[in-house]
């Protein structure tokens, strides 16, 4: 298929053969069509060659590639990518090669995105949506962003994705409560910074103390001082952070309503805590699934490769505490 630019198309070229034919000069053909004399001299070329099939497009696609990435390492990379469901970047760090090399890799190999599995299957389950435009803070503490992730409980001895969906709650007692478990989080949006804790609720109060405590781990390792403090629109986090958000002399943003992606760093937060610490493993009870946060948090922040931050953990860009 011709570009959006392209002066000729299959019949512009079927014209200028026809016209060569009925005797025109090529220079006369090329005046007239407002392309070149080498344009021209080309396709009567290919036509006298391969008849009215040479005039159809060709790909552009090279005949040999010879620094193509040899098919025993591409291999490598899907099978990898099958068995630990990690992005390029961790990847092309693994394997020592640069991860733009794995990302055409696997779109060549027809690999789904992250985003499009099951964090814990590898399965196809969504399709992926393009990611906007970011930003960033030049320095630690500018700006934090909040929010919470609401998890369902799990049940005693597993629920079903550990035992199939065949095991879930459908053949369960409808009367039995599972519950939920709401995961607050707080990222720094310059150094990526994150702290979560579980906690049973989203209310008012709930909220300004995470935000607390949150603020003390900040201290900790180094952001001594919170600007600013972004949030939805939430009726708990409108009316009741004023108090602590005065407290640590930080001014509170709020995102324009039902534009999540404003808030997107902490957005993006809740699905790696989903992906690499929630679902990444089959629980069996939710003690196990909570007692399992604080370690991975901890491997996030310091040891987690972040591919906005070049391939670097968090704890990078703070000064040693």
């Amino acid at each position: 298929m011709s570009h959006a630019n392209a002066r000729t198309t299959f019949h512009g070229r079927l014209l200028i053969v026809e016209r060569w034919l009925d005797g025109w000069r090529q220079a006369h053909i090329a005046a007239a069509m407002g392309i070149s004399r080498k344009c021209v001299r080309t396709w009567i070329t290919r036509f006298q060659a391969e008849g009215a099939a040479g005039l159809v497009d060709r790909s552009s696609r090279p005949h040999t590639s010879p620094r193509r990435t040899p098919a025993e390492v591409e291999d490598r990379i899907v099978e990898l990518r099958r068995r630990e469901r990690r992005g390029p970047a961790w990847l092309g760090t693994e394997l020592g090669m640069p991860a733009r090399t794995v990302s055409r890799v696997l779109a060549r190999r027809g690999v789904p995105r992250l985003a499009s599995l099951d964090p814990m299957t590898g399965q196809l389950i969504r399709a992926a949506k393009a990611t906007a435009v970011t930003y960033e803070r030049s320095a630690p503490g500018e700006l934090v962003h909040m929010d919470v992730k609401k998890l369902a409980r799990i049940p005693d001895g597993g629920g079903w994705r550990a035992h199939g969906r065949a095991a879930g709650s459908s053949s369960r007692r409808r009367d039995t409560v599972v519950g939920y478990d709401y995961v607050h989080s707080l990222v720094d949006d310059y150094s990526r910074l994150a702290y979560s804790e579980i906690l049973t609720d989203e209310k008012g109060a709930t909220c300004a103390g995470f935000l607390t405590r949150a603020a003390t781990y900040f201290a900790d390792h180094g952001i001594t001082r919170i600007e600013r403090v972004m949030t939805d629109n939430a009726w708990a986090y409108r009316y009741s952070l004023r108090e602590v958000c005065a407290a640590l002399g930080a001014r509170q943003k709020f995102i324009r309503p039902h534009c999540p992606w404003q808030n997107g760093k902490v957005e993006r937060l809740n699905r790696t805590l989903a992906t690499e610490w929630a679902y990444r493993q089959p629980f069996t009870s939710n003690d196990q699934r909570a007692a399992a946060l604080a370690p991975w948090i901890e491997h996030y922040n310091t040891q987690r490769r972040h591919s906005a931050l070049g391939g670097q953990p968090p704890v990078s860009r703070l000064a040693p505490t």
